[in-house]
């Protein structure tokens, strides 16, 4: 099958609605994209008409979408575009939706910080006795101690392995930076 895989760079419209489903996870928003070009006679960037889009996200995307995303943030969406068309009132009326396959901030327009999530359980896709990452030397019972270090932060995902002692900083502060 042939699928039309698209990148838009956009604004959020709507909440993310997040839903738990028989098959896990789905999360659901609209998506704002305008163009924007130059008008040489005014010289200024003027908006074009804006297109809006239903992203879909489903298990681990959609739960990683529903804690991160926010209304009016700049994202980055990478997915198949479908384009359904149904009768509603009598009237036919075409939808376009975008099966998301990674969604980032737009860091063109702003800062973001990355939080890498515990997982609770290994995916379907990993092998049995499959090393993690950063732990392929640490034999299995060290691995499994290493992953049951976990320090919550007050309105933060926890953090696997961090020392709950160390204080944080943020990138490029503390000793060395400027170097």
């Amino acid at each position: 099958m042939n699928d039309t895989v698209v990148t838009v760079v956009g604004n959020v419209a709507t909440g993310v609605e997040f839903r738990e489903s028989s098959t896990g996870g789905v999360a659901r928003f609209r998506f704002a994209v305008s163009a924007r070009r130059w008008d040489r006679q005014k010289e200024i960037w003027a908006d074009g008409p804006t297109s809006f889009y239903t992203v879909w996200a489903w298990r681990t995307l959609g739960a990683n979408l529903a804690a991160s995303v926010s209304v009016g943030e700049p994202l980055v969406v990478h997915g198949r575009l479908r384009v359904r068309e149904e009768e509603r009132d009598g009237q036919r009326r075409t939808f376009v939706d975008i099966d998301a396959l990674a969604v980032g901030h737009d860091l063109s327009r702003g800062t973001s910080a990355f939080r890498r999530v515990a997982r609770a359980t290994p995916s379907l896709t990993e092998r049995h006795g499959a090393s993690t990452q950063g732990q392929e030397g640490m034999p299995r019972t060290a691995r499994a101690e290493s992953a049951g270090r976990v320090r919550q932060v007050q309105g933060q995902l926890p953090v696997p392995g961090a020392d709950p002692g160390a204080r944080e900083e943020p990138v490029g502060a503390g000793a060395g930076a400027g170097v």
